[in-house]
């Protein structure tokens, strides 16, 4: 209840180590904690210091139903003259006594029960469901539960979290929101807008904090240590420690244990309820390096740059911008975050850094979308990294079943800031590079659903074609290096020299540095080389043969470029190897029809 001046004047008494306070300032949070001559409560109860002019009928309408419940005042606070009470005493108001309210489930992914009553078997929640005072929250590895309650705030329950609604009261018949959640493990993030309403209270409680809230954005995190984090986006937070009224401390004791923290920062308190200093949160993580459009099938893989000061870092995944709608969550050794893979569609990422003490800092917000399908094609050539000949080269994909069209382009840079060559609507997955010039590429090719009305999945590109709505086209495949070079030349056959005639033949030609050859050997009838009597390969520009039948010969040569890429054969080139059986004059002997006579 308000006094003359319009202060409340109730506080709240619950089995809480620590109370977090949305209060006008710290003092008046510690005066509420200690009203003037209380007795020992008896559960929740509101004690409300009594003004003058207070009687019993005038506090069971402000916070009970109505003022003919007054006699249930006057029975728990022994009251004799409900019109006369004492000024600076204290009266009890039993919350149960408060007309009931339930919160509505917006939104819940994965695994998450409810326990109405102790004792009660716990029971899947759905979308849409009621939640009555009392219930307790259950909510499993990788799910996520938002739960609205009547004044439109919005907790946001992580994952593997434990939450009672242990109050869902009005104060008064049409009075504000009284709302009490206890968190006994895990995270929970909250929304309360602004209200004028002096008496509305929303309280998240811990087994070391109680936070009492009014118009912020904050969040509540319990690590297995025992230790509790606070931080604070918007509004204040008054942080005091209640471990004092448990050991019989004083007043003073408690307001020392106790800060005030602004938005932009957090605190920490340890598992003996003594609460650290504010400090200010750490920046938001760098996301600018984090694509618009994600297309890997198998893995949700966001990366974002090591922030300094950060231990580890706290990120989300959701279908909405205010993250009621969380699909993913995870706590992450450094800036690789991973998860299951989502469906494709538009999503909201939100990354924080926490620092050494646990607390998060400024959350990263970044919208993406993930588009998967329909499947980019498999590259079959050219190789990664491959030389392709000018004027012959071909990119070639594997087809893929349904899709009506691909799309290739080839750029010179792996962003395809400029593509030299874009085809859209390839019938096969193949692309001629005839008109290429020489030099480095990038290719990367991309399948197109004709789709008979409407637009596509969301993050389609536009329409390729031209035909908006007609046409769905994947991502495209990762990019892949490849060259365009020159062949090299072919060898002429005057740039084959010989020394034949004898038992030993030579032979040699000019060549560029790193270039390998591959040689091969014919009868001299044979110009077609159907019947090869040698073929080697060579690291020099030269050849030596002294163990070859007498006879006449064709010899070819091609050239096999570092880079891969083949010559033509060189034009044959006719060789003799002789008999070492000379005449006189020193000339080899041959047949009658020009053969060199062999050795008997």
């Amino acid at each position: 209840m308000a006094t003359k001046t319009g202060r409340p004047r109730w506080a709240l008494r619950a089995s809480a180590a620590l109370t977090l306070g949305f209060l006008g300032s710290l003092a008046s949070t510690c005066a509420q904690a200690r009203p003037a001559a209380a007795t020992t409560p008896q559960g929740d109860e509101i004690a409300h210091t009594v003004q003058e002019g207070d009687t019993l009928e005038g506090l069971a309408k402000a916070y009970l139903a109505a003022p003919r419940q007054w006699p249930l005042l006057q029975a728990r606070n022994k009251v004799a003259d409900p019109r006369r009470l004492v000024p600076g005493s204290v009266v009890w108001i039993p919350v149960r006594l408060q007309p009931a309210e339930s919160a509505t489930v917006e939104f819940v992914h994965g695994m998450v029960t409810a326990q109405t009553r102790a004792g009660d078997t716990p029971a899947p929640v759905t979308q849409g469901g009621k939640l009555e005072e009392g219930t307790a929250l259950q909510v499993g590895p990788d799910a996520f539960v938002a739960v609205k309650l009547a004044d439109g705030t919005v907790v946001r329950v992580q994952a593997q979290s434990e939450l009672l609604l242990r109050q869902l009261r009005r104060r008064g018949r049409a009075g504000s929101l009284q709302s009490v959640l206890e968190m006994r493990s895990g995270a929970v993030e909250s929304s309360v807008p602004p209200n004028a309403e002096a008496f509305r209270r929303f309280e998240l409680r811990t087994p070391l904090a109680v936070t009492s809230v009014r118009g912020t954005r904050f969040g509540v995190a319990m690590g297995e240590s025992g230790q509790t984090t606070a931080s604070v986006l918007s509004g204040s937070v008054a942080v005091q420690s209640r471990q004092p009224e448990t050991t019989g401390q004083s007043s003073h004791s408690s307001a020392a244990a106790a800060a005030m923290l602004t938005p932009g920062q957090g605190l920490a308190v340890a598992a003996d309820g003594s609460v650290g200093a504010p400090r200010p949160l750490l920046a938001a993580p760098d996301t600018s390096g984090v694509p618009a459009m994600l297309s890997d099938a198998g893995i949700l893989a966001i990366n974002v740059p090591p922030l300094p000061g950060a231990a580890r870092y706290q990120a989300q995944v959701a279908q909405d911008a205010d993250f009621t709608q969380v699909l993913r969550h995870g706590s992450f050794a450094d800036g690789q975050l991973r998860w299951k893979a989502v469906e494709d569609g538009r999503y909201y990422l939100s990354v924080r850094a926490l620092d050494d003490a646990g607390i998060p800092g400024v959350p990263a917000l970044l919208p993406f979308v993930v588009k998967t399908r329909p499947v980019a094609p498999l590259y079959q050539q050219p190789a990664p990294g491959a030389v392709v000949a000018s004027g012959a080269g071909e990119l070639r994909c594997t087809q893929v079943p349904g899709v009506a069209w691909y799309r290739l382009q080839v750029a010179r840079d792996a962003q395809f800031t400029q593509p030299v060559l874009d085809e859209q609507r390839l019938t096969e997955c193949r692309l001629p590079l005839s008109t290429l010039p020489v030099g480095n590429y990038f290719w990367r090719a991309a399948s197109l659903l004709q789709l008979p009305h409407g637009p596509a999945n969301p993050g389609r590109p536009a329409d390729p074609g031209g035909t908006a709505g007609q046409v769905d086209q994947g991502p495209f495949a990762p990019p892949q290096p490849f060259t365009v070079a020159d062949r090299p030349a072919t060898l002429s056959p005057q740039s084959l020299q010989a020394q034949d005639g004898d038992t030993t033949v030579r032979v040699h030609w000019p060549a560029q540095p790193g270039q390998r050859f591959r040689l091969q050997l014919a009868p001299a009838n044979d110009l077609a080389f159907d019947k090869v009597v040698l073929d080697t390969q060579l690291d020099a520009p030269a050849w030596t043969a002294g163990n070859l039948p007498a006879g006449d010969y064709l010899v070819r040569i091609q050239v096999l470029d570092p880079t891969g890429l083949q010559s033509d054969f060189s034009p044959p080139r006719q060789i003799r190897v002789g008999s070492g059986i000379n005449t006189g004059s020193g000339l080899p002997v041959s047949t009658s029809s020009g053969q060199p006579v062999g050795r008997p």
